[in-house]
């Protein structure tokens, strides 16, 4: 049998299983979650799995192409501050977003700007940017003396 959504206890999308004949008639097919492993059905899978390996190695390249274009950037981020340089508020992984986009037209979800904690001072910092599961961009921020628009 051939997956076709994942199944707790017995594999994910796509496993090639072997189950009893009882428990695929009367439980699996009527559910749609497999279908038997005949040829066409396994040229479908080997099909799937090409295209699922093309669009991967395309997010790679994509993801990587845009680490680099946000490595070459500096973001400047305006902020209101006390004359020890201490911020009025602080600078967000949001701010940080916001500012990406105005700055090259990339848009980063905020979720994935690794911030541990917000910026509260003027000055240089380097934030991660997690891309893909395996590209992490460093992005230049500076935090200056200035108003938020």
């Amino acid at each position: 049998m051939i997956l076709q959504q994942d199944v707790k206890n017995l594999g994910n999308k796509g496993d090639l299983v072997e189950v009893s004949q009882g428990y695929a008639r009367n439980f699996l097919f009527p559910r749609g979650l497999a279908v038997e492993a005949n040829a066409s059905a396994m040229k479908s899978l080997e099909h799937e799995r090409a295209v699922a390996k093309q669009r991967a190695q395309r997010e790679l390249s994509e993801a990587r192409e845009r680490a680099e274009r946000l490595q070459a950037l500096a973001i400047r981020i305006p902020a209101k501050a006390g004359e020890s340089g201490r911020l009025f508020g602080s600078v967000t992984a949001s701010d940080i977003a916001e500012a990406v986009k105005s700055a090259s037209g990339i848009e980063i979800d905020r979720r994935r700007i690794d911030l541990k904690e917000p910026i509260k001072a003027l000055g240089n910092y380097r934030v991660a940017v997690q891309l893909h599961s395996q590209v992490v961009a460093q992005l230049n921020v500076q935090v200056v003396e200035g108003d938020r628009a």
